[in-house]
């Protein structure tokens, strides 16, 4: 038989099974994500723990079975381009119609990534441009549902819960649609308009996350789009409405990228994520996929946004980040971009005691982790390429020196083998040395509920050092230094005991013997560089925090397996019953 033939008929069956391989991936992230509604009817949130984490690990485990099949079909044409340029285009026409286009190019761009191990990008074997055409109609259609015009707020909220598949679930859901209705008639008093005059639009959809589930639309009028979330809780009497959302920066911070992935029934991603992003305009394409847990596409989209603003940045260069340089990371970012690169130094300080694999395990943990709205959401890059000119001398300076291992630098080109893309936050200590004194003691206090939010969750963020934490642009207190990070239950809790003389107090090594899990909570007052007043806040809302009995309490509570009651919303805006 001619090659070309040959070729063909590869080419062929390889794209049928590559996108055989990405059908059976989305039946299965569906039937996952399809049993978060059963698991809070159920309140089984155990099972929704564990839903996560199968859902976190599908992807990869396709992609693996994947690579397997397409090395065993093509043989010794693996790495034959011609024949990947064939594949490409008959794997184009299979996915031409399906609502998820986007997701099946980004899931044949990971196969070939791993078979050719892709150094920036590559057009020929790589999708390089996302479809931008429009949702189809079908997909869209079948996304809301159109509420047109109520007269009372009351009448618009009971129809909408009693849409939902949860109606079943209240105790009393003319009370809990009363109770709602309240807050929805406050947000539309402020625009000077009446109820009537608003049309709504309702994701058919519900989101679910830990033991919150959530209604997400919006309510338009001539120029007006406001967002409209109704949380719901399920307590052991009945699902209740406990939040009802209508300003985009309480809906934002519900979308963080320090909060865990939804769980959403979903036909039309790119169509969900433009409704999304008509009630979220500040959030990037990128941040909604990944919330949406199509985190690999989330990933997609970052490179390709990156890549366009390098095109047009002008004089900006990535630049060493501001604030107190890791003894683990080498931190760089663009000046005018929210996001930070982070890379493991080739050497780490003496007072770290552990190693490259084990800091990557410890990323690896937080990505798999309830996040609970304290943890930055860290994306793994491999292979990255950018023209030297875009990074500023002192940086490539830093990479020669201690990233050598990571980074390839050439007159042209700086290769980054693998790096780590965060939200750029501003350090804490950086914010608390700048801002003015509500600020700050509001910050102070929220630094206390971060470290509480996360030894609830079942983590010790390993030090209370300023410069590990950061503030976000809505305030709240995050974590993104991992490289100390552990189990909460892993830690053993001790009293610091007394010293037995002045030589004991004085010496520089501890004179009682310390097992590698010990952890004395008094002494994470030496880690508080804080000014009087703010020390003084803290101390006097989060004294606990210095007592074993906290630390003992909060394990006590993570073995019992109830998930903490830590919900996505400041408690100003919790349903006064």
């Amino acid at each position: 038989m001619p090659e070309h033939l040959i070729d063909s008929g590869l080419a062929e069956s390889a794209a049928r099974a590559i996108c055989d391989a990405y059908s059976n991936y989305r039946a299965n992230f569906d039937e996952i994500t399809g049993r978060a509604g059963g698991r809070f009817r159920e309140r089984n949130w155990q099972g929704m723990r564990a839903d996560r984490t199968e859902r976190l690990d599908l992807y990869k485990h396709s992609v693996d079975r994947l690579e397997a099949d397409i090395r065993n079909r093509l043989q010794d044409r693996i790495e034959a381009k011609h024949v990947w340029e064939r594949i490409k285009n008959n794997y184009t026409g299979l996915i031409g119609r399906h609502g998820d286009r986007e997701l099946a190019e980004t899931f044949f761009n990971s196969l070939t990534r791993r078979i050719f191990v892709t150094i920036g990008v590559d057009p020929q074997v790589e999708f390089v441009s996302g479809p931008r055409e429009d949702a189809p109609n079908q997909a869209r259609a079948d996304l809301y549902r159109d509420y047109g015009h109520f007269t009372t707020a009351v009448d618009l909220t009971l129809a909408i819960l009693a849409d939902t598949d949860l109606a079943a679930g209240f105790d009393s859901l003319k009370a809990e649609a009363g109770l709602a209705a309240a807050e929805i008639d406050k947000a539309v008093a402020v625009t000077g308009l009446a109820i009537e005059k608003f049309c709504v639009q309702v994701i058919t959809s519900i989101f679910y996350r830990g033991k919150g589930a959530f209604i997400i639309g919006c309510l338009k009028a001539d120029d007006i789009c406001l967002p409209l979330v109704l949380a719901l809780l399920h307590r052991p009497t009945g699902i209740i409405v406990d939040s009802v959302l209508t300003d985009e920066d309480d809906v934002s911070v519900l979308f963080s990228f320090a909060r865990s992935y939804f769980h959403v029934a979903v036909k039309s991603p790119c169509a969900l994520v433009a409704f999304l992003r008509a009630i979220l305009p500040k959030k990037r394409i990128a941040e909604l996929y990944i919330a949406l847990g199509f985190h690999k596409h989330g990933k997609t989209e970052f490179y390709r946004e990156l890549l366009d603003h390098l095109t047009t940045c002008g004089e900006d260069r990535f630049e060493i980040s501001a604030g107190t340089p890791g003894m683990v990371m080498v931190v760089f970012n663009m000046p005018d971009q929210d996001l930070v690169f982070k890379l493991i130094r080739d050497r780490f300080g003496t007072a770290k005691q552990t190693s490259r694999l084990e800091v990557m395990q410890k990323y690896a943990l937080v990505f798999k982790h309830d996040r609970v709205g304290r943890l930055v959401d860290a994306q793994s890059f491999e292979h990255l390429k950018f023209e030297t000119c875009c990074f500023s001398e002192a940086l490539l300076e830093e990479l020669r020196h201690h990233a050598a291992g990571t980074v390839q630098i050439g007159p042209d080109h700086v290769i980054i083998a693998q790096a780590y893309v965060q939200r750029r936050v501003t350090p804490l200590d950086v914010f608390l040395h700048q801002a003015d004194e509500a600020d700050a003691l509001k910050v102070v206090v929220d630094f206390g509920h971060a470290i509480k939010d996360l030894a609830l969750s079942n983590l010790f963020a390993g030090d209370f050092l300023l410069k590990n934490f950061g503030v976000t642009r809505h305030g709240r207190v995050v974590f993104y230094d991992y490289d100390e990070i552990c189990p909460l239950t892993q830690c053993n809790f001790k009293v610091l005991p007394q010293a037995r003389s002045d030589e004991d107090e004085l010496a520089s090594e501890p004179w009682f013997l310390v097992d590698e899990s010990d952890v004395f909570p008094e002494e994470f007052r030496r880690f508080l560089p804080l000014p009087p007043h703010l020390l003084s806040e803290f101390l006097r809302r989060h004294a606990d925090l210095f007592q074993v009995e906290f630390w003992r309490n909060a394990q006590q509570a993570v073995n019992i397996g109830e998930p903490a009651d830590i919900v996505p919303y400041a408690s100003s805006r919790r349903i006064k019953r």
